[in-house]
């Protein structure tokens, strides 16, 4: 008998992917693996991050201290390059999907999953972001969004 695979959620910790957690279960029978990245964002400790993932039903929680990856692979080009958002704003928030997407794919291939979820709304161009970075590095993989769809 085959196992089922798993879906990786990347979770930011919040009320949307914590939720998201068990009703994937629920909604696919699925086991679900939440991977939380630290680009240097602030908030919360991934090790609270990780504990509540665990306590929402997560079967596992892959967390990543990419603070250091994502300064030197990709701010620094992107200042660099004076990568800017109407000519005042840093790309922090675009530049960090490439990376945390690379994570995801990486932890989907690791975890035996066969799906990432993540947990952006049908406004803005996170999804896109995230969904065609997924595809171009495992077109085998499924993007989902459960808070979206």
């Amino acid at each position: 008998m085959t196992s089922k695979k798993r879906i990786v959620l990347a979770y930011s910790g919040g009320l949307d992917t914590s939720v998201a957690i068990p009703y994937l279960k629920e909604q696919t029978g699925q086991d679900v693996v939440a991977v939380s990245l630290n680009v240097g964002q602030g908030g919360e400790a991934l090790e609270v991050i990780k504990n509540r993932a665990l306590a929402c039903g997560a079967v596992e929680s892959y967390v990543v201290d990419a603070r250091e990856e994502f300064a030197d692979n990709y701010c620094m080009l992107a200042l660099k390059a004076n990568a800017m958002y109407e000519d005042v704003y840093p790309l922090v928030s675009a530049l960090s999907r490439p990376l945390i997407t690379r994570h995801l794919v990486h932890a989907a291939h690791e975890f035996d999953a066969d799906t990432i979820a993540h947990g952006c709304t049908g406004k803005g161009n996170d999804q896109v972001r995230f969904e065609v970075a997924i595809q171009s590095l495992d077109p085998d993989l499924k993007a989902i969004s459960p808070i979206r769809d």
